[in-house]
This record gives structure tokens, C-alpha cells and sequence, in this order.
């Protein structure tokens, strides 16, 4: 992890973000989503802030965070949700708990209370990545969706943090 640093994502950043996003995918036990969407619905879908990327030595995307609004109301103003995926080469290192940690930052700077996700009960690294960072499960959503014509369900999670509400 030594030459891993956590910096603002860039547009320059784009092709890969989408890259590490589409190879997550075609993993299947990422997201409901099959195919990566182009950077201009990628963009509009997230929030402008609260954007990371973890890159190496190189300048090299390894992974990335990402938040979008949970509602429009101004009582869910405080409440996002977010995305986080790491390359496959560079699971293991920590790069997703930087990015995480990154995240809760920015967000409780920001004033935000909450920050919640739905993942697949199969995908047990995620989980457990996100239970060390301080996420807790609220509940399961069973059989909430289909991803490649299976019912899956979802784990729900979030953080509350402890400093802004």
C-alpha cells in the first residue's frame, strides 16, 4: 500500500474509472447494472463532490468512490448513497478502505449523516470491507431484483456518522 495515495477524481480519470467499473460488473456480484455507462451518465448520476480515485506510484486508477443523492427532498439532504469498486489486481492491499475512509471524510466535512449502500450478501469482501470501516447492516431486501434472469437479494448498509447530526 506505500505508493497508494487517495486523490479527487478528475475527468481525465474517466476511461478508467468506467474500465475498473465494467470489469466489477462482468465479476456479477457488483450492482444490478450489467454495462458500465458513458461518462457523461456516469457524471450526471453522482454527486460533483465526494468523488475519489485511488491511484499507485504511477498516477494509475485502482479503484474509486463515488456518491449519488438518496432523494431530492431536503429532509434526505444529508443522506447519500454510495459506490465503491477496486480493480481486480488490487484487491487485498487496502485500496478500498482508503477510499472509504476518504469518503466519510469528505462527507461529514460536508455535513452529511449518512451514508448507505445495497450489496449482494454474496459478495462477503465488500461486506466485511465495509463493517471494518464502520457500515452495519439495517436489513436484507430479498429477492429485490434479477441480474442475469436471478432473483437476487441485497444487503443494506450504512454509516451514521458519529460527529455531524
Amino acid at each position: 500500500m506505500g505508493d497508494v495515495r487517495v486523490r479527487e477524481m478528475r475527468l481525465d480519470d474517466a476511461e478508467r474509472v468506467l474500465a475498473i467499473y465494467q470489469r466489477c460488473l462482468d465479476g456479477g456480484d457488483a450492482s444490478f447494472e450489467t454495462v458500465a455507462p458513458d461518462w457523461s451518465v456516469f457524471d450526471a448520476a453522482r454527486l460533483p463532490a465526494h468523488r475519489f480515485v485511488a491511484v499507485d506510484g504511477d498516477g494509475r486508477v485502482l479503484g474509486w468512490v463515488a456518491v449519488s443523492p438518496t432523494s431530492a427532498r431536503a429532509v434526505y439532504a444529508g443522506v447519500v448513497e454510495h459506490s465503491v469498486y477496486v480493480d481486480l489486481e488490487a484487491r487485498g492491499r487496502g485500496v478500498g478502505r482508503r477510499l472509504l475512509d476518504a469518503l466519510i471524510a469528505s462527507t461529514e466535512a460536508a455535513g452529511i449523516w449518512t451514508i448507505q449502500s445495497g450489496i449482494f450478501p454474496e459478495n462477503t469482501a465488500s461486506l466485511a470491507l465495509h463493517a471494518r470501516a464502520g457500515f452495519r447492516v439495517v436489513g436484507v431486501r430479498e429477492r429485490i431484483g434479477r441480474r442475469d434472469r436471478r432473483w437476487r437479494d441485497v444487503v443494506l448498509v450504512e454509516r451514521r456518522s458519529p460527529v455531524v447530526g
